[in-house]
């Protein structure tokens, strides 16, 4: 399956269950309100859904069941976090064998890889599979940033496709136009810039609250992408508080509470995370209650399959 590189991808969490193991039916409800919803892509094992404490097999047992469930629907992709270089090539390759249809991949995880060291690294992975990828560019949470000098050395690669845009600058979406044209497709990664990612031109949104929140996830980028602005701009006014939670240490806590508000998922997390209590609970909550009061009635066509 090509990838059509435009729309919603969420970022899914990682469901578990009591007894600390993967909770295929709750992620299973939570993934079909997302397709529902009209999400033109699911992304796999992110930092949302708390890659780093997924051993090997869960996370691949974890893509081979989304496969199957999804059956063509819509492109799977895995997220490559690893720390070393053989480490992300053997899992470009199992990907690649289990049936993923993409890639998304950072650069090395722990140790600060240099501009030379980083570009061995994409370019080992890219090397060693014809899975279309995605670069995740987050340089404030992972204190690698990819270029632009980065990037003209990655267009070699043709399967080096996209990018998640989650610099936290605005204009870095117009140099990279400007630069490359469309060469790369470019996803908005930070759900309180989005809207503002999209009216400059990303052709898409990795999302972190369309966990939760899918149909107005989805209304935003359509309504969007039709020009009709004023319709947009009303519902995302409304989303910026609770997109807000996207952007702290915590936000793994906070999307899952936010699933259970809206009936899609559950609080449990894997340890050393905590579920949240005391204050912070309470102003999460309010965060989240206050957005259900007022959820607004989204406009006809603006989501759905």
């Amino acid at each position: 399956m090509s990838i059509n590189w435009s729309g919603v991808f969420p970022a899914v969490t990682t469901k578990f269950t009591a007894n600390d193991e993967l909770d295929f039916n709750t992620f299973d409800l939570n993934l079909e309100a997302q397709l529902e919803a009209g999400a033109q892509g699911i992304i796999l094992g992110g930092s949302l859904g708390e890659a780093s404490v997924l051993t090997d097999e869960e996370k691949f047992e974890l893509l081979s069941h989304t496969l199957k469930t999804v059956n063509g629907r819509v492109p799977v992709l895995l997220n490559i976090a690893e720390p070393t270089t053989k480490k992300a090539v053997a899992a470009a390759k199992k990907a690649g064998e289990l049936g993923a249809n993409g890639l998304m991949l950072l650069p090395p995880m722990r140790y600060y890889a240099d501009h030379d060291e980083t570009l061995a690294f994409f370019s080992a992975v890219a090397e060693s599979t014809e899975l279309p990828i995605m670069i995740y560019n987050n340089p404030v949470d992972y204190k690698i940033e990819v270029t632009l000098e980065m990037f003209d050395y990655l267009a070699r690669y043709s399967n080096i496709q996209a990018v998640k845009e989650s610099t936290r600058d605005i204009s870095n979406i117009t140099r990279m136009f400007n630069r490359f044209g469309e060469r790369f497709k470019i996803f908005t990664g930070v759900d309180p810039l989005a809207m503002e990612s999209l009216v400059m031109g990303a052709h898409g949104w990795v999302a972190g609250l369309v966990d939760a929140f899918p149909k107005e996830t989805v209304a935003v980028y359509r309504l969007v992408k039709q020009n009709r602005i004023a319709e947009a701009l009303a519902i995302y006014r409304w989303f910026l508080p609770v997109l807000e939670l996207d952007i702290h240490p915590k936000l793994v806590q906070y999307i899952k509470l936010a699933e259970v508000a809206t009936g899609i998922g559950t609080e449990t997390v894997r340890a050393p995370r905590l579920p949240i209590k005391g204050e912070e609970r309470e102003r999460v909550l309010k965060v989240l209650n206050d957005a259900l009061a007022n959820r607004p009635q989204l406009p006809a066509g603006s989501w759905g399959k």
